[in-house]
């Protein structure tokens, strides 16, 4: 196809995924699945992706870009607590995972040790793609979201090595050194790959914060050369890129930083066209055709064995020494989301041409099909059975920062969502820093005098200026009041 023509198609392609999408909502399906289907849909008109060396490469680059996003939209406060959890799910919850789904294959399903080893290593990392997409459409506490969404971004590192090794013992290739070599290599790498994200990602943040840019189109280019610049040197030093890549954005996505929100806004349409592009690529590499009524059945199997007795173990196995409610536990074993990660750790098998590599592909795409459909659209009303949420829990407020550097102070915007508890509170009850005014409040589209009895309803855009050193505090001051209303200084912060 002449480029021409590949940029109308893509263009088809991408209006057809984002009509998907609003389909999706409307029918409670995840649109990633709609992407997937797709894909999928491509092959009567012969197109189709037969490389699966180049989908496997091009897989790996749109999860930088998606971690990117994830990474850039969490908040540090809210994931300080979970952080150790999620760790210990990405790794120690990963070699249980493994194990359990390797016996199971081996002793039920008859599968040779080493293609059994391979299917639980491709079985085990959840997705940080569909983890990102789903949950945050869903009112969770902070904590419980942070475990998901730490150990999506995390488990991607160890699961790349786990992965490469079944490959190379399924065809006769097993390295040196055992077990114990490889776990200290998983360890080596991603606590390397930590490492490098922190030093890049605070590296990044002193730099931009004295870049001075003006235009926030060329900011939010910079801070994602930044985090794709962690991802590089990480594969340069045989560590972890994913896990530089998701600790850089964090950091960066908690600094101070101008132009927040256009940078997340920026990353969050970029993370969109890679999940497109990802999902969209994957089905094309999907024959629908050749699923066959064992490929399927197994494939059932295999996801059923996963999402109600591996998944459930390796939660419990790793929530037991943080002391985890067994209802905190169940929720999240069920939000455990497959989507594109398996998917793609499955290409590794079949570029490298292992014995039954096409079927363990199929069977990752059938089982991942039907377990997003059953489980995502249920996760409010699990959270909600397992008394996790309400379901009526406040949104966070939205917030934007430009800088006005001649008197070394920022302009900040504020947006009030529905039934946040900033509603009804008064200027004067908000008790905000020395020198901080809110100069505007705008409401239906008119301006309203501010005086401090003035009341803030939800909806409202709140206009704020402070000294550029209280930007922290004044943010904090309004999450703290939006979260937990006007008396949020006399009450415990709890989790």
């Amino acid at each position: 196809m002449s480029l021409d023509a590949l940029l109308l198609a893509g263009a088809v392609v991408l209006l057809l995924a984002v009509l998907s999408a609003r389909l999706g909502s409307r029918l409670g399906l995840p649109s990633l699945l709609l992407f997937l289907a797709l894909g999928m849909a491509l092959e009567p008109f012969g197109i189709r992706l037969d490389n699966a060396a180049l989908a496997h490469s091009l897989g790996f680059a749109a999860l930088v870009f998606i971690l990117a996003e994830g990474g850039l939209t969490t908040r540090w406060e809210d994931i300080r607590g979970s952080l150790r959890l999620a760790a210990l799910l990405a790794t120690f919850g990963v070699v249980v995972s493994v194990a359990v789904v390797a016996l199971f294959c081996h002793f039920v399903l008859g599968m040779a040790v080493p293609l059994a080893v391979l299917v639980g290593a491709i079985t085990a990392p959840t997705d940080s793609a569909a983890v990102f997409a789903v949950l945050r459409t869903v009112p969770l506490p902070p904590h419980i979201r942070s475990v998901l969404e730490g150990e999506s971004g995390l488990n991607d590192a160890p699961i790349v090595l786990f992965v490469g090794v079944a490959t190379s013992w399924a065809i006769g290739e097993l390295p040196e050194g055992g077990p114990l070599v490889i776990a200290g290599l998983v360890l080596v790498e991603l606590i390397g790959g930590t490492l490098l994200g922190l030093l890049i990602g605070f590296a990044g943040r002193w730099v931009l914060q004295r870049l001075g840019l003006s235009a926030s189109g060329l900011f939010v280019l910079a801070v994602m050369g930044v985090i794709v610049l962690a991802y590089g040197l990480g594969t340069l030093v045989h560590v972890s890129g994913f896990a530089a890549v998701y600790v850089c954005s964090v950091v960066l996505g908690n600094g101070t930083l101008p132009f927040r929100n256009a940078t997340r806004s920026f990353a969050e349409g970029i993370g969109w066209i890679s999940q497109i592009g990802l999902f969209v690529m994957l089905g094309m590499l999907a024959v629908p055709s050749r699923f066959s009524p064992a490929t399927i059945g197994e494939g059932l199997v295999i996801g059923v064995f996963l999402t109600f007795v591996a998944r459930p173990l390796s939660v419990a196995a790793c929530a037991i020494w943080f002391r985890m409610p067994w209802r905190e536990q169940a929720f999240v074993s069920w939000a455990g989301l497959r989507g594109a990660v398996p998917i793609i750790m499955a290409t590794v098998p079949l570029a490298a041409g292992v014995d039954h590599a096409g079927r363990t592909f199929d069977e990752v795409i059938i089982f991942v099909i039907v377990f997003t459909i059953l489980q995502a659209p249920t996760l409010g009303w699990a959270a909600r059975k397992l008394g996790i949420t309400s379901g009526e829990d406040p949104l966070d407020i939205e917030v934007e920062v430009a800088p006005l550097d001649r008197i070394q102070a920022d302009f900040m915007q504020i947006k009030v969502p529905a039934d946040s508890r900033l509603h009804g509170v008064t200027i004067q009850e908000l008790r905000l820093p020395r020198l901080t005014v809110v100069a505007v409040i705008i409401r239906d589209g008119n301006l309203i005098p501010v005086d401090a009895r003035a009341r803030i309803r939800s909806g409202d855009e709140l206009l704020v200026v402070l000294p550029s050193r209280a930007r922290k505090a004044v943010e904090q001051r309004f999450r703290r009041v939006g979260r937990r209303g006007r008396l949020a200084s006399w009450l415990p912060e709890g989790r």
